[in-house]
């Protein structure tokens, strides 16, 4: 019997119990809620698949294992594997791919307008009487905006970026893109160059993953290019931003906010730069859960476990 394990099942939330459990239909599973790079050698001793979100498997791991068949990441993102050591070695890496656009989607617009709206403004206005106390009906305090015939700037139009771009035209938006290879990825949409891209977007939304190409891509040239009432969101990878840069451009007003779900570091230290902007109401912060709907979970779940299921029958 096949022996399986793994390594962060935490990262896949606790109420996927009935999808995880359909593994042992495969084989004899083990199932850890973290692994730390001090343990991972031990506990991959001798099984014929890894399953791992982000912990790192690399070449002297898998030389140690030469019963190793699969390595199924339960992301999209396969840069926690050593690929080149894998093909060499003969070791299957599968990750899971398109299962998250339509929650990365949702959350890109729940952030984008919780922080364009003041949604949490407004509630606060309420909640600690002042609107009780008002002799207004109404309370505009700081002026909210329509996406309108506003610029919505993507920044990778792949899956995830493709379908923001659609929604954004759902709201009125006109939508121009950014990619680092120049290559036409949607012919509903404008491709532009790296300047007019920053210049013109009311919104920048990124949705690109972290390579050579896209690592500390929007620093302090790009944000000082922006709008001052521009928004800037990222739910692609922490490292495509340099946060020193957008904590600054945001204390100082270069730009209009931030709305931030994947950091540098994760979890994200206390003395990030982030986490010491001075004015904290232009900026939401949320841990790496946009990709996380319960339906995006279960997917990667049933692709995950139908790929585990291929390589044994192999």
């Amino acid at each position: 019997m096949a022996k399986i394990v793994f390594l962060d099942k935490a990262s896949l939330g606790d109420d996927m119990q009935y999808q995880l459990d359909r593994f042992q239909s495969l084989g004899e599973v083990k199932y850890y809620d973290a692994t730390t790079p001090s343990e991972t050698a031990e506990r991959i001793q001798g099984v014929e698949v890894i399953v791992t979100n982000k912990v790192v498997i690399d070449k002297e791991m898998m030389k140690a294992n030469p019963q190793l068949k699969l390595i199924a990441i339960t992301a999209t993102g396969t840069n926690n594997v050593d690929l080149e050591a894998a093909k060499e070695l003969g070791v299957i890496v599968k990750n899971a791919v398109n299962y998250s656009s339509e929650s990365v989607a949702q959350q890109t617009f729940a952030m984008l307008l919780s922080l364009l709206n003041h949604i949490q403004e407004y509630d606060e206005f309420v909640k600690n009487g002042n609107y009780s106390a008002s002799s207004s009906f109404t309370w505009i305090g700081q002026s909210f905006f329509e996406l309108k015939d506003k610029t919505y700037g993507v920044f990778g139009m792949g899956n995830i970026g493709r379908r923001v771009a659609e929604i954004a035209t759902a709201f009125g938006a006109k939508v121009i893109y950014y990619s680092t290879s120049g290559e036409v990825r949607d012919e509903r949409f404008e491709l532009v160059n790296h300047d007019d891209f920053y210049k013109r977007a009311d919104v920048v939304s990124i949705h690109a993953p972290l390579n050579e190409k896209t690592a500390n891509a929007i620093s302090t040239n790009e944000l000082e290019m922006m709008k001052e009432n521009a928004i800037l969101i990222n739910v692609g990878r922490g490292g495509i931003v340099d946060e020193k840069a957008l904590a600054e451009a945001i204390d100082q007003d270069k730009i209009a906010g931030a709305a931030v779900d994947v950091f540098v570091s994760e979890p994200t230290p206390s003395d990030s730069p982030l986490m010491n902007v001075k004015k904290k109401e232009k900026l939401m912060l949320s841990p790496h859960i946009a990709w996380a709907s319960k339906e995006a979970r279960a997917t990667l779940l049933d692709i995950t476990f139908n790929n585990v299921e291929g390589a044994m029958c192999k």
